[in-house]
This record gives C-alpha cells, sequence and structure tokens, in this order.
C-alpha cells in the first residue's frame, strides 16, 4: 500500500513522528509475525523543498510527485492551535498548493485521510465539502464558520466519509494511522496497538472541556455564562433568550451555527462536564452529584455519561487516579 504523508511547514512534531511510526511498527510486526498483509510503503512528501516542524526540526521531504498516484494521502496537523494563527497559516501559499494536489491525487483515484488541524488544511481544499468530517474539539466553531458545506460531528475520534478520512484532536493521529492499518489487516492493527499500548477511544466528548472551545460569539457567551449558573435547575428555552438578549429562534440558530448544537444539548454537555470533574476530584456520591448537576436521581446520570462519555462511573474515577 503506498502512502504519501503530506508535510507542511510547522507540521505538528507529534502527529508527523505518530502516524510514520505506526507504519514503521505495523511494517516490522507483520513481519515478525508472519502475518499476511501489504508492507506499508511511506513516502514524506512535500509541496517545498525545506520543511521544518512546529519545534524547528528538518523534515526530510521528496518533491509531491504529481504524476505518482499513492493509494492513501495522510495529511498531519500543522501546529498552530489557536484561531487567529490558524487562519493566518491557512492562508499560506503552501496550505493552496497542497490543496491543489490532493484535488488531483482525489481525482484520481486517492483516499485522503487528515488528523487533527490536518482537517483544516484538507476542507480548505474543498474536498470536504457536502462529507461527514471530525476535527479538533475545541477549534469546532472555527471549523463550522470557516467551512459551512461540511457536516462535521467533532464528538468523534473517526469519520469516513466516501473516499475521506478524518480524526479528531492531536493524538488522534495514531486512531487515524491504526484505522488505515486496520483496513488492510485487523489482526496486525490490534498487534500493533498493543504494541503501542493504544486503547481504542471512538469519541472525543470524554475529553472535551466546553469552556476551552474556540468560539468569540457574545450571544453564544452571553448563554453559556447563563447555562453554568443553572446547573442545578431546570432548563427553559425562554429564560435562556431573555438573560442571552435575543428570541429563542434566534439563539437557537446562533447556537446550532457556532457550536453545531441546540441550548438544551450544550446545557446538557455543561451538566455533564461539571459531572466529571466532580467525579474526579471529590469523593461524593452518585446521588449527591447528580443532584449537583440538576438530576433527580444517579440512575439518570449514569445513563447520560454512558450515552455521551461510552464510559461508566468507575471508568471515569478510575481515569482520575
Amino acid at each position: 500500500m503506498k502512502i504519501h504523508v503530506l508535510v507542511l511547514d510547522g507540521v505538528f512534531d507529534t502527529g508527523l513522528a505518530t502516524v510514520l511510526d505506526a507504519f514503521e511498527t505495523a511494517n516490522e510486526l507483520a513481519e515478525m509475525s508472519g502475518l499476511a498483509s501489504p508492507r506499508f510503503d511511506v513516502t514524506i512528501v512535500g509541496v517545498r523543498r525545506a520543511v521544518k516542524t512546529s519545534q524547528g526540526l528538518s523534515v526530510p521531504v521528496v518533491a509531491a510527485p504529481a504524476r505518482v498516484v499513492p493509494d492513501c494521502v495522510v495529511v498531519p496537523a500543522i501546529g498552530y492551535k489557536m484561531p487567529g494563527p490558524l487562519q493566518a497559516a491557512l492562508a499560506r501559499s503552501d496550505v493552496s498548493d497542497a490543496g491543489e494536489l490532493l484535488r488531483l491525487w482525489a481525482k484520481r483515484g486517492a483516499d485522503t485521510a487528515a488528523a487533527c488541524i490536518g482537517t483544516f488544511v484538507l476542507a480548505e481544499s474543498g474536498l470536504l465539502d457536502n462529507q461527514d468530517s471530525t476535527t479538533t474539539w475545541w477549534l469546532a466553531p472555527l471549523f463550522r464558520q470557516k467551512y459551512p458545506k461540511v457536516r462535521l460531528d467533532e464528538s468523534r475520534m473517526i469519520v469516513k466519509s466516501g473516499k475521506f478520512v478524518t480524526a479528531g484532536a492531536a493524538l488522534s493521529h495514531m486512531d487515524l494511522a491504526l484505522w488505515l492499518i486496520r483496513r488492510k489487516s485487523p489482526k496486525l492493527a490490534a498487534l500493533t496497538a498493543k504494541y503501542l499500548v493504544v486503547d481504542s477511544r471512538p469519541s472525543q466528548s470524554v475529553y472535551v472541556l466546553a469552556d476551552h472551545l474556540a468560539h468569540s460569539d457574545p450571544l453564544v457567551e452571553r448563554f453559556e455564562s447563563w447555562a453554568r449558573g443553572r446547573l442545578t435547575h431546570g432548563f427553559s428555552l425562554e429564560d435562556a433568550a431573555a438573560a442571552a438578549r435575543s428570541s429563542k429562534r434566534t439563539l437557537a440558530r446562533r447556537m446550532q451555527a457556532v457550536l453545531g448544537k441546540s441550548p438544551l444539548s450544550y446545557f446538557q454537555e455543561l451538566r455533564v462536564e461539571r459531572a466529571v470533574h466532580l467525579l474526579k476530584t471529590t469523593n461524593e456520591s452518585v446521588e449527591e452529584i447528580a443532584a449537583r448537576v440538576g438530576y433527580a436521581d444517579g440512575v439518570t446520570l449514569r445513563t447520560l455519561l454512558r450515552r455521551h462519555l461510552g464510559q461508566g462511573i468507575k471508568e471515569i474515577r478510575r481515569s482520575a487516579a
């Protein structure tokens, strides 16, 4: 399987190294264990002669051969974590050139995969228009603003849509590499995950900090401030709209545009976030925590945590140890 890893200046060191190490480990394990799996022939390519990582390390790239169509192109993240610097980076000419190359390869049949901020690079090419996608959870509001034609679900770690695969934040580079390996050999992917000590992580939801979402919408911020002070009480869309100085319809429309959620679903996410914090930092019972976040009993809270995070109470508390 011929894989091109397309790197741009400022590439995220951990993301690039993770992808390369995963494929190299898979090749070594396939040979060692005698598993019948195609070798992953990985080439680091670039649209510029010289590429440095975000930490200033030189990356040995070869000129991206437009005529040679790989089986799959992998786009690691570039190392920009906040909206301002990221938007400036996305306006660079090498990002535009990379988009042209990605479109050419996709037209000629290549699969395309991107992780973390690499999903922004892929979206810039227009290839994700009318496709399902995930991205870095804290930049989901910016992603929705810039790419309204993309169907975004930032709760998921991996999203496959047509010939495109996207992965969530930072270490989802490993999840993406393992997904690609699994497509050729589930046994090899499982073995690689064991050697690299990687657990299955189908969702980003357990990692999301709602108040770290990078949005700057005054109406949404007013709603969020009101909601955090009301977690022990019931939800009222009428009261929420009044606190946000908005109509109910406008509030719902703005929340959907910025966060991809209804006011009620975001209110519930804030309750989940608060409950998880209390579970990890206190010895309070589930019943006590449920009451503190506005639920009548612990059963309701357990169900909600399982639905949103895919984890139970013991797993959440164990993760804080």
